[in-house]
C-alpha cells in the first residue's frame, strides 16, 4: 500500500477531489485531509486526519522503547554483576526489569511524539499553514495508477507532492478480513 500526497488549493477543491475519489473506490478510511480549517472540514463532511498521521506519536515511542530496552539490558547486567538482591536472584526478576525500562522508554518516546509533528508532514508544513489542504490517499497497487490518472485529468489544480511507498497498516488484519466479506457478498 502506498500514500499519496496532494496539496489542494482551497475547500472546495478538496470537497470535489473527495467525491471523485469516493467515486473510484477510495473509501473514507483511506482518505485523510490535513487543513488548518478542521472546521471547514466537518463541515463539509470531509474525513479528516488523526493524531497518528499528524503527529511523532509511533516513530518516536518506538525509539523511546529501543532506547528504554538498551537501558534494560544494561541495568539487568548491573544487576546480575553486583547482585543487589542476593545471588539467588530469580530470573524473573531481570525479565521485570527488562519489561519496565522498555515500557517506560515506550512511554517517554510516546509523549515526545504527540508534541512533535510527524517527519513525513514537515515539508507541508508552510503549505498547510498558508491555508492549503493536503490529502493523504492511501492506495493499493492495483488502485495507484487509476487514482493518479483521475486526478491528473480531473483535478490538475492539486499537486502531487510525494508519495510514500512504506506504509505500515496496523489495522492489516482486519482490511484483508474486510476485502474478504466483500468478495464473497
Amino acid at each position: 500500500m502506498k500514500c499519496l500526497y496532494y496539496l489542494a488549493p482551497n475547500l472546495d477543491s478538496t470537497h470535489k477531489i473527495s467525491d471523485d475519489l469516493h467515486e473510484v473506490g477510495v473509501l473514507d478510511w483511506f482518505l485523510h485531509v490535513i487543513a488548518r480549517d478542521e472546521a471547514g472540514l466537518k463541515r463539509e463532511h470531509i474525513h479528516s486526519s488523526n493524531y497518528l498521521e499528524t503527529t511523532d506519536l509511533i516513530r518516536d515511542g518506538l525509539i523511546g522503547a529501543n532506547l528504554g530496552f538498551i537501558g534494560a539490558v544494561i541495568a539487568a547486567g548491573l544487576v546480575m554483576l553486583f547482585e543487589p538482591f542476593g545471588p539467588d536472584t530469580p530470573k524473573v526478576i531481570y525479565f521485570f526489569v527488562i519489561v519496565v525500562f522498555t515500557l517506560f522508554g515506550a512511554w517517554v518516546g510516546g509523549l515526545t511524539g504527540i508534541d512533535n509533528e510527524n517527519k513525513k508532514l514537515k515539508r507541508f508544513h508552510d503549505d498547510i499553514e498558508a491555508g492549503k489542504y493536503l490529502i493523504l490517499i492511501y492506495v493499493r497497487k492495483e488502485q495507484e495508477e487509476l487514482v493518479r490518472n483521475m486526478m491528473r485529468e480531473n483535478h490538475p489544480e492539486a499537486r502531487l507532492g510525494a508519495v510514500d511507498s512504506h506504509f505500515l497498516n496496523p489495522f492489516k488484519r482486519v482490511d484483508r478480513r474486510r476485502r474478504r466479506q466483500r468478495a464473497t457478498a
